[in-house]
C-alpha cells in the first residue's frame, strides 16, 4: 500500500483523532497549560468532534503566527455526541450534537477572538454541512463549575446516521453517561455506510474513493439523507 494510500485511509477512520481529556491551551500548533484568565472577549463555542484534537485545530489555525485557543473541557446535559449522515472531504463520518434525554455528554469550549471565528466559520459552514447556532435553556457545565445556559455551536444540517436498529450511532470515542445510542468508532460507522451504499467495494476502496472522487462523495451523501434524522432541538441560527 502506498504511503498517500494509508495516510487518506488513517486520517478517515482515524475520526475525531486524540484529544486531552482535560483543559488545555492550543497555542502556535502545540499544547499548553489552560488559563482561564486567557477566556475574556472570546467567544466559547462548543467542540464535540474533531475540533477538540489539538492536531484538527493545527489543521485549521497552523499557518496563523501566535495562535492560541482556550479549550476548556464541559459536560453537557440532555445531549449525545453522533454521527452525521454524510462524509467529509478527508472520508470521515464527522460528528454532530443530537438531543437524548437523560444523556450526559463530554464536550469542549473553544474560547475563539474575532479572527480565529472567521476561520472557524470558513471551515465548518462552507460545505454546507453545518449551521452556526445558539442553542438556549440547556446545561453546560464546566470542569470550574460554571453552568451556561445558551451554548453556541455548529449544528448538522445533514441529520444523523442511523443505526441499524435504531437511534443513532454516537461517537465511542467521546464519554457519555446514560448513552441511549449505540457506539462504534469511526472505522466501524464508514463500514457501515459502506455496507448500505456500496456493499461489492472492498473497504479501503469504499474510502479511497470517496476521498478522491468529489461527485462521487456528494452522491452518497445524497443518498445517506434519504434516511436521516434530523437534528431534534430548537436552536436560534446566527449569521
Amino acid at each position: 500500500m502506498s504511503d498517500g494510500r494509508a495516510e487518506k485511509l488513517k486520517r478517515a477512520r482515524g475520526y475525531p483523532y486524540a484529544f486531552p481529556r482535560e483543559c488545555f491551551t492550543y497555542r502556535d500548533g502545540g499544547v499548553d497549560t489552560f488559563d482561564p484568565k486567557a477566556l475574556k472577549g472570546r467567544t466559547p463555542v462548543l467542540a464535540f468532534g474533531s475540533n477538540q484534537s489539538p492536531n484538527r485545530l493545527r489543521d485549521k489555525f497552523g499557518e496563523i503566527a501566535g495562535s492560541v485557543i482556550p479549550v476548556e473541557r464541559a459536560e453537557l446535559e440532555e445531549f449525545d455526541v453522533v454521527y452525521s449522515a454524510h462524509l467529509t472531504r478527508y472520508g470521515a463520518a464527522p460528528a454532530m450534537l443530537q438531543h437524548a434525554p437523560g444523556a450526559r455528554v463530554e464536550v469542549a469550549i473553544t474560547w475563539l477572538d474575532d479572527a480565529q471565528m472567521t476561520v472557524m466559520h470558513d471551515s465548518e459552514i462552507g460545505a454546507a454541512n453545518y449551521f452556526y447556532a445558539a442553542m438556549e435553556d440547556v446545561a453546560l457545565t464546566t470542569r470550574s463549575g460554571a453552568v451556561h445556559r445558551t451554548v453556541f455551536a455548529y449544528f448538522g444540517t445533514r441529520g444523523h446516521l442511523p443505526h441499524d436498529e435504531g437511534g443513532a450511532i454516537a461517537l465511542s470515542a467521546v464519554r457519555c453517561e446514560n448513552r441511549r445510542f449505540k457506539a462504534m468508532n469511526t472505522a466501524g460507522a464508514l463500514e457501515t455506510v459502506r455496507r448500505r451504499l456500496q456493499p461489492e467495494s472492498g473497504s479501503d476502496d469504499f474510502i479511497i474513493k470517496a476521498v478522491d472522487d468529489h461527485a462521487h462523495r456528494a452522491a452518497l451523501t445524497d443518498a445517506l439523507a434519504k434516511t436521516a434524522e434530523p437534528f431534534a432541538y430548537p436552536v436560534r441560527p446566527l449569521d
